[in-house]
C-alpha cells in the first residue's frame, strides 16, 4: 500500500494506526499537495453494497460539518478492494495515549478537553448527525493544543452491514449507552451518554465499570449506575459530580438532551468555579509521532523514494517504530506520573 495513488490522487506514505476495521496513512493530496491522512477500511466491506452506500451517505453528510473540534472530511473513495476516506491530518495523537502518559486530569483540563469536543459533537447533533462511538481512541490532540472528533458515521455504516470484529467491540464496550446495549439504537442522548463515560474516566483514570468478557462489561450498565467520580478519587468537584452523574443516567429522558446543553452546563460550572485557562497538551509517544519519525527515516535512507511493500502496520513496523522512540528519546509506554494539581486516587 505504501506508495500506493489512491484514485489517482492520493499518495500513500506511512502508516499511522490499524484497528479493527481500518489503517490509518498519512497521505499527500497530490492535486493540491497538501499532508492528508487517508483511512483504508478492511477489504472485507468491499463487497456488502449496503456498507459502500451507507459509507458514501455518511461521508457526504460529515463533510458538511464545520467546526473546529470536528477533524474535517475532504473524500471518499474505492480503490480495488478498499473503500477509503481522505480526512484532515492532525499532527498529535489520541486522548488515549494522553491519559496513558498523564493518568487522571484535574477538572480544568478536563473542561479544555470537553469543550471543543462538545462543541463539535453539537453541531453533529443539530445535523441530525450521532457519533455513536464516543471515546478516547477516537478524540485526536494536535501539536497545537486543538481538540478534535473523529471518526463519525464509520459505526453506523458498519453496524448496519452486520459487520463486526472483536477488537471494535473491545474499544467501544466500556462506553456504550444502556439503550445501545439493550437495542442498538442510539441518539443524542446516547452520545451524551458516551461522553458523560469519558468525562469520569478523565477525572478519575479509568472507567466506571469492569467485566471479564465484552458482552458482560457492555451489560453492567443496565443494572447498575455510574457512581460519582469523587468516591473512586479526592479533588472532584460536587459540580463534576453532578455532570457526570446526569450524563450517565440509565434513563435517557434523565440526561442532557444533547451536547449542546452538556456543553452549555459545562460552561456555567467552569465559570462558576473559576476554572483556568487550559492548552490540553499531544502525547509525546504517540503513534503519529513514532511514525513521523519513521516516514522522515526512510525518506532520508530512501533519497525522497517512500515506494515499499508494507501494506499495514505489522511486525516490522513494530520494531522499527522502537527503533524510531528510542532516536526520539522515548519509550512506548512512558510512566509520567500525574501532573500537578491532578485529583488523587483513594486507596
Amino acid at each position: 500500500m505504501i506508495g500506493a495513488v489512491l484514485d489517482g490522487r492520493y499518495r500513500i506514505e506511512a502508516p499511522i494506526a490499524t484497528g479493527g476495521m481500518s489503517t490509518v496513512y498519512r497521505g499527500l493530496d497530490t492535486r493540491l499537495d497538501r499532508p492528508v491522512a487517508v483511512k483504508v477500511m478492511d477489504s472485507r466491506y468491499a463487497s456488502d453494497s449496503g456498507f459502500l452506500a451507507r459509507f458514501r451517505l455518511e461521508a457526504r453528510a460529515v463533510a458538511r460539518l464545520r467546526h473546529p473540534g470536528l477533524v474535517a472530511v475532504f473524500d471518499q473513495g474505492m480503490d480495488g478492494r478498499h473503500p477509503f476516506l481522505v480526512m484532515e491530518l492532525i499532527d498529535g495523537g489520541t486522548l488515549r495515549e494522553l491519559l496513558r502518559e498523564r493518568g487522571p486530569m484535574p477538572p480544568h483540563a478536563v473542561a479544555a478537553v470537553f469543550n471543543p469536543l462538545l462543541g463539535g459533537l453539537a453541531v453533529a447533533h443539530r445535523s441530525g448527525l450521532v457519533h455513536r462511538d464516543v471515546k478516547p481512541e477516537n478524540v485526536l490532540i494536535s501539536d497545537d493544543g486543538e481538540v478534535k472528533l473523529a471518526d463519525f458515521g464509520l459505526v453506523r455504516a458498519v453496524a448496519e452491514a452486520g459487520i463486526t470484529s472483536t477488537s471494535v467491540i473491545l474499544g467501544t464496550a466500556a462506553y456504550l449507552s444502556p439503550e445501545q446495549v439493550r437495542t442498538g439504537s442510539a441518539g443524542p442522548r446516547s452520545d451524551v451518554y458516551s461522553a458523560g463515560i469519558l468525562m469520569y474516566e478523565l477525572l478519575t483514570g479509568s472507567t466506571p465499570f469492569t467485566g471479564d468478557t465484552p458482552l458482560a462489561l457492555a451489560y453492567q450498565r443496565i443494572d447498575h449506575d455510574v457512581q460519582a467520580p469523587s468516591e473512586a478519587i479526592d479533588g472532584v468537584p460536587e459540580e463534576f459530580d453532578e455532570l457526570v452523574l446526569r450524563a450517565t443516567s440509565r434513563d435517557p429522558d434523565a440526561r442532557y438532551a444533547d451536547a449542546a446543553q452538556f456543553g452549555a452546563e459545562l460552561d456555567a460550572i467552569s465559570s462558576g468555579l473559576r476554572l483556568p485557562p487550559f492548552r490540553v497538551p499531544a502525547p509525546r509517544d504517540s503513534k503519529q509521532h513514532v511514525a513521523e519519525q519513521l516516514y522522515r527515516s526512510r525518506l532520508i535512507d530512501s533519497g525522497g523514494n517512500t515506494t515499499g511493500n508494507l501494506s499495514a502496520p505489522g511486525k516490522a513496523d513494530a520494531a522499527d517504530a522502537a527503533s524510531a522512540a528510542a532516536a526520539l528519546g522515548v519509550s512506548a509506554r512512558p510512566s509520567t506520573p500525574p501532573r500537578p494539581g491532578c485529583p488523587t486516587p483513594r486507596g
